[in-house]
């Protein structure tokens, strides 16, 4: 994969917490993890709707300004409190980026989200 950047789409073997094999999923790229590897901070992206926690996931919508170069095929749920770090050796290639301002929508939610405790 090219270089990442904070907003990517990525697809990857997200880790599910049932099994040792994760599935090839659409994550966000979060932020870059402060150290000598490349690892990110990165958010699962589902189309599973009846998981949605109402003021904390962030929908993204075919008729939103960044569908389209998001890359995604469907209207699809972007997961705050489904994160994990990964290296970015094991991302398969990216589909496309959201926009700024959805991306700070995001930090700001899994920020929110962790203070609350």
């Amino acid at each position: 994969m090219a270089i990442a950047s904070a907003g990517d789409i990525v697809l990857f073997r997200f880790p599910q917490t049932d099994t040792l094999e994760g599935k090839l999923r659409p994550a966000l790229l979060v932020t870059a993890i402060p150290s000598k590897y490349d690892d990110w901070l990165v958010c699962l992206i589902s189309t599973q709707f009846h998981q949605i926690l109402e003021d904390l996931d962030d929908t993204i919508d075919i008729s939103d300004a960044d569908f389209a170069s998001s890359g995604l095929k469907a209207k699809s749920l972007i997961r705050i409190t489904r994160l994990a770090v990964v290296s970015e050796s094991i991302l398969l290639g990216s589909t496309g980026s959201i926009a700024k301002p959805r991306l700070e929508r995001v930090r700001r939610n899994i920020s929110n989200w962790i203070l609350k405790g």
